[in-house]
Parts: structure tokens; sequence; C-alpha cells
């Protein structure tokens, strides 16, 4: 697969690179990279083709979104697609709780995350990103895990980015989130140009596959890959404290991955590999988004998406029931 080839998102004129870079990482997540190695990655995957990347507020409460500013300021702004989300905002926090809280970024800043889907708030938090990006636009704008939140994103949010979208302020409107019924439901009910769907169709796991993914072929909503090695378990394989869904693996699922990692032993197909290039063979996918903290993860995964995978490999998945009979893969496009 060529990881530099653009494609279109939804209908919007917005074109994106199959591999993007997730801001998670850049903001910190389980381990921070610092400011200069986060600067540095993001320069990195530019200079060698990747156009895309995707941040959000919550990232390292505004490290990730203020990293990528830093990175992208005297880059020529037609090269690059930026995303970023709403839904939530930075509320100052007592330095003393914030050391007391369990908190999955590391060495995050002294804010609070605070969920808000009102009209107002999505007009503050667009606001705020672009401060922090110092950018002059944020072209696609994602509603950010609204699962506990939908008929006030409905009232509320989605009229907001409808809005911007409509002023040229931002070029196309998304919803991100960990799960795929409720994009089922706004794919549906509203007019979005695509959706961040966090690790709901890798190789683990295929939820999307039955009914998301085909209506989002139908009404031209691009799908954006989030999580591919769901949360590392298939970057590491299956080994102890290994993560899927950001918790420890269960048994089942470390017993599946060795299953996968045997195949790709027997293959001579790297693990990383086949997790990034299987979500990105579905035609409604756009593009995939790992997490990259260093150059070197950027290169890899240059590396893992261009690796050519016999079509023998994705029939022995088949064959073994690690991957749905219906579920594309490359070779056969």
């Amino acid at each position: 697969m060529d990881p530099f080839e653009k494609g279109g998102l939804g209908k919007s004129k917005l074109r994106v690179t199959r591999m993007g870079i997730g801001g998670g990482a850049l903001g910190g997540l389980y381990k921070d990279p610092g400011d200069a190695e986060a600067i540095a990655t993001v320069r990195c995957a530019l200079k060698l083709g990747v156009n895309f990347f995707d941040t959000a507020p919550l990232y390292g409460y505004g490290k990730s979104e203020s990293r990528l500013g830093a990175a992208l300021e005297k880059v020529e702004r037609d090269r690059f697609v930026l995303a970023s989300k709403v839904g939530r905002v930075l509320e100052p926090e007592d330095p003393a709780k914030l050391v007391a809280r369990i908190c999955e970024f590391d060495n995050a800043p002294a804010f609070r995350p605070v969920f808000d889907f009102s009209y107002d708030g999505v007009m503050h938090s667009f606001e705020e990103s672009l401060k922090r990006t110092q950018l002059d636009r944020i072209d696609l704008l994602h509603i950010h895990d609204p699962d506990e939140h939908y008929d006030q994103v409905i009232r509320e949010a989605y009229p907001a980015l409808h809005k911007l979208r409509d002023e040229g302020v931002i070029r196309a409107i998304g919803a991100g989130m960990n799960q795929a019924e409720m994009l089922v439901r706004f794919a549906k009910e509203c007019d979005f140009d695509c959706f961040l769907l966090a690790g709901r169709y890798t190789l683990l796991d295929h939820r999307a596959l039955k009914e998301l993914l085909p209506i989002c072929v139908e009404r031209r909503i691009s799908i954006i890959v989030g999580g591919p090695f769901n949360s590392g378990i298939l970057a590491t394989g299956a080994r102890a404290g290994a993560k899927f869904n950001y918790q420890d693996a269960s048994p089942e699922i470390q017993e599946k991955v060795a299953q996968i990692e045997a195949i790709c032993s027997l293959y001579q197909v790297p693990l990383k590999a086949a997790a990034l290039q299987f979500p990105l063979a579905h035609p409604a996918v756009a593009a995939v988004i790992p997490g990259c903290r260093s150059e070197a993860e950027v290169e890899e995964n240059i590396k893992m998406i261009s690796f050519d995978i016999l079509p023998a490999f994705w029939q022995e998945l088949r064959r073994k029931e690690v991957i749905p009979e219906e579920a594309p893969t490359a070779v056969e496009q």
C-alpha cells in the first residue's frame, strides 16, 4: 500500500494521505515525548509525505494542539490537513488536585477537561483550539465522544459545526468515537463528512463492518480509523501487560493475538503491517492514524503500510476465522 496516496474526505474538498498522525501520543498519552521530540515527530512525518494530523483539546490537556501548532507554524498552510475536536473544554485545575488524580496523559498541565456540547461550548472550544495551534484555521472539526449526549449534540453542537462549515471557517465536520452504534445513527440522521472511528475496525474488532461501514459507503461518509493497534497489543504482540482498549488485555484477547502472530510468522508478515493495512482495504476507510511519539515510529509505520503482503496471508486469516469472510483486503481491490 502507498501511505502517501491521497483521497477525499466524504463530500468535502479535503484530501488526506492514507496514513495520518494521531495526536494522543504527541500529548503524552502514557508517556510524554517532550516538546522537542513531539515537534520533530510532526516535522518528520510532513517531510516524508504525510499531510494529515489529528488532535484534540483532551490530548495532553492542550499540549498536543500546541505542539502541532509549533511544528506547523512555518509550513505552507495548504500542505497539511489539521483535524481537532469539540465537546470538552479545559478548565483550570488546582495543581495539587491534578497530582492526586490519575491521568492517562503524562506530565499534563493543570487543566480539567469538562464535557460541554452546548452551542456556546463548541464555539468557545473552537476558538481556544485556534489559539493553542496559532494557525489560521482548523480544517476538520469532530464532535468528540458524545456517547451520553446525543440529544444535546443534535440540538446544539451539530448546528454549531454546520454554521462554522457554512461560513467556511472549517472545511469538514465529523464525529469521533470509540463505538460504532451511535455513528450509525449520525450517518442516518445527519450530514457529516467523516467519522473518526477508534478501535472498532481492526484485526481484533470488526463490529463496524456489518452496519456502519456499508452505510458510510452509501452516503459518502469517510471513515478515519484511529487506534489501529487497539491501544497497543497489535503493536507489541501478546505479552504480559499488553493493552487492549486502554486496559490490560484479557486472556481471550491475548490468545487471539498469539494466533495472529503465529500466522504472521508463518508468512513473514510483521504484526504491525497487518494491523495497519487491514482497515485501509475497506472502501469506506480514507485513512488510518496511528499515534506516533518519535521520528522512528513515523518511519516504522510508513514502512509497515508499504510492506508487501501476499494474498495467502489474508486467506489464512479468513480460514482461521481471525477476520470475517466479507472483510475486504488490499489484494482484492
